[in-house]
């Protein structure tokens, strides 16, 4: 890693990427972009065009370039990379950046490669990858230098993450390619049939920010929302409480208490002391919903608890992990 670049962390995820440099973020933005249509030109990237969504008329596209934690769209994430990386670097660069990109844990050789060569196009001098779940455990400083055992569940906005760690690697996981967004759905799928209702899911996603939890609360809340009448297609109003909330995300929550549960069945048995003696790190913008920990406590038995960094902790591990390139090679995802 040459002796002028910078080193930088790229969390570059569904919903949100982050860049850091040693454990300063320098970028926070939503992964999105506004583009128009006839041109094929790129309007407005990250806060800008996220307040664009369901507002813009149908000559400009509003896009998320990724898709549980992988790109679906190349060349509209490689120009998100340059413009970030722009802000980083400036737009004349004389030496590139040396960048450490997370990908979610599992992801096929085709999906890595697109990862990388984007980075590379994007302006990058060096790229390498990283798996989250590590990338988050070096962002939380998990001593998982030693043969004990250490797990991580990574809840992001496109995929939910567990995984065990020790030595510097992936001992156990396993990868959901569901997250926040299927929370938002849920939800939005629960008042529609409750109350005939259609919502947005940014509109779901505010509701399940403000009100929501994972399991019920001493301290009913409620909030009221402007949807659509489904058999009229006017305007409605209707209040939604907690315990809706934490009703509607039921099986969506289940279904992250059985990948837990997968990962914890196949890792072996020494580990698993290890971990119910040290618990759980929950990272990621669905570490926040209110009640997950004890929901994760509860049915599988091992405490869970709220790292102190859960939106960066996976950039800053990115960033982390670039000096100690030497140490993590052989456990990191090839090209």
């Amino acid at each position: 890693m040459a002796g002028f670049s910078r080193d930088l962390g790229i969390d570059l995820g569904t919903i949100y990427t982050r860049i850091a440099e040693g454990s300063h973020i320098l970028v926070e933005e939503p992964t999105i972009v506004a583009i128009d249509v006839a041109d094929q030109k790129m309007v407005a990237v990250g806060k800008e065009a996220r307040d664009m969504l369901g507002r813009v008329p149908d000559s400009i596209e509003v896009a998320r370039p990724l898709e549980h934690g992988v790109i679906a769209d190349y060349e509209i994430t490689e120009t998100l990379l340059r413009v970030l990386l722009q802000r980083v670097s400036g737009a004349i660069r004389i030496f590139r950046p040396n960048v450490m990109v997370s990908v979610p844990y599992g992801v096929t050789s085709v999906e890595r490669r697109a990862v990388h060569e984007a980075v590379l196009q994007a302006g990058s001098r060096d790229a390498y990858l990283i798996q989250q779940p590590l990338a988050a455990a070096l962002g939380v400083d998990l001593p998982i230098n030693s043969p004990s055992g250490n797990m991580v569940v990574c809840l992001g906005g496109g995929s939910i993450q567990a995984a065990v760690i020790a030595m510097y690697g992936v001992v156990s996981a396993e990868t959901l390619r569901q997250g926040g967004n299927q929370f938002d759905e849920a939800i939005v799928s629960y008042i529609r049939r409750k109350y005939g209702v259609i919502l947005s899911t940014v509109t779901a996603e505010q509701l399940k920010i403000k009100i929501g939890a994972a399991v019920s609360q001493d301290t009913e809340q409620s909030m009221e929302v402007q949807g659509q009448d489904q058999v009229t297609g006017l305007p409605h109003p209707v209040t939604i409480t907690t315990g809706e909330i934490v009703e509607a995300l039921q099986e969506p929550l289940k279904q992250v208490t059985e990948t837990c549960r997968r990962v914890l069945e196949k890792t072996p048995p020494e580990l698993v002391s290890d971990i119910i003696d040290r618990g759980m790190a929950l990272t990621g913008g669905g570490a926040l919903l209110r009640g997950i920990d004890k929901l994760l406590t509860k049915t599988l038995g091992i405490p869970a608890y709220l790292v102190d960094n859960p939106l960066t902790c996976v950039a800053e591990g990115a960033a982390r992990a670039l000096p100690m390139y030497p140490l993590l090679r052989r456990n990191l995802p090839t090209v």
